[in-house]
């Protein structure tokens, strides 16, 4: 990612940003690998933030036909595209992303992304993954962990008006200004795995109910074998009762997981273009971060809920 120099070309396109972060933070973008799995609104969102920013290449997997509910949602879906015919949602994003910015390699990934192995995840700076079940948070978290290099891992879900980012940046410094001077700063993150294994009871007890809520909502989709959104209202008393018996297991208090925003959880899985919005611009402020070495970056998980408006970062780490 420290390669050379950028373009004249480069330097003409992005002028206005290298205003803002500098000449170093745009090669070091110009010059990065991101990888996005599941290309529903919140994570197109996200590919056309770092897309517009000047990221080296983006490479896109998500082998899913065009659906309805993909057309409500995916900007990037042409508006003449037909229901089942035409090519992957990937393959479509793909071309029209290339419009946003030509000096962007976009190219697609076709497999599943529990068929990729260590080495496939080599060759990219940034990994981002959505809509995956439990266990491919895990396992791609795990491969990307596996690497000699630090590649950033990013999970984001998006279910009706209620979002969550994590963020997985290993061992990470960084630099930030401190009055007059430039301080270097070092943080240390925990896997996924890792951060969901930490016992609630051992939590601040103001942490964000919806990061309890997605928990329950994950851990119900992973016992009944379902696909992430594959819930309805008549889901609802089996994850309730599920909820019951986690907080028990971990010495919680039942009302930090309301049954209300079960309820939108379980019912509303459908992406809110508007929430999708933030997740996606506050996920692509966080990859800049991430790739140019400059600003505080999130640790770990971010939620945002459009009932209150509100924006929370936790830091669910033991350190």
């Amino acid at each position: 990612m420290n390669g050379e120099e950028l373009t004249e070309q480069e330097t003409a396109l992005y002028d206005r940003q290298i205003r803002v972060w500098g000449v170093d933070a745009q090669r070091r973008l110009s010059k990065s690998h991101v990888f996005v799995s599941g290309l529903k609104g919140t994570a197109v969102e996200f590919c056309k933030n770092i897309v517009l920013a000047g990221v080296g290449s983006l490479t896109l997997n998500d082998d899913n036909p065009v659906t309805e509910e993909a057309l409500a949602a995916n900007f990037l879906i042409p508006f003449d595209e037909n229901m089942g015919g035409g090519g992957s949602l990937a393959e479509l994003c793909c071309d029209s992303l290339k419009d946003f910015n030509p000096m962007v390699h976009v190219s697609v990934e076709k497999g599943d992304l529990s068929s990729f192995d260590v080495d496939f995840f080599e060759k990219f700076d940034v990994v981002v993954i959505s809509c995956c079940s439990l266990a491919a948070k895990k396992s791609v978290n795990e491969k990307c962990r596996k690497l000699s290099k630090r590649v950033a891992f990013y999970t984001v879900d998006c279910r009706d008006s209620c979002g969550e980012i994590f963020v997985d940046l290993q061992k990470y410094a960084y630099a930030k200004k401190k009055a007059d001077e430039t301080v270097e700063c070092q943080l240390h993150y925990p896997s996924f795995e890792e951060a969901i294994a930490i016992p609630w009871r051992s939590l601040p007890k103001r942490v964000s109910k919806l990061y309890f809520a997605m928990r329950v909502v994950e851990r119900f989709e992973e016992v009944e074998r379902r696909k992430p959104g594959e819930t309805s209202i008549e889901d609802l008393p089996n994850v309730l009762k599920l909820r019951n018996e986690l907080c028990l297991a971990h010495s919680l208090n039942e009302s930090q997981i309301p049954d209300s925003l079960l309820e939108r959880l379980v019912v509303s899985t459908k992406e809110f273009p508007p929430v999708s919005a933030v997740l996606g611009g506050i996920l692509g402020q966080e990859v800049i971060k991430a790739i140019s070495g400059k600003g505080d970056p999130l640790k770990n998980f971010f939620f945002f809920d459009s009932v209150d408006g509100k924006g929370l970062i936790e830091d669910i780490s033991t350190s």
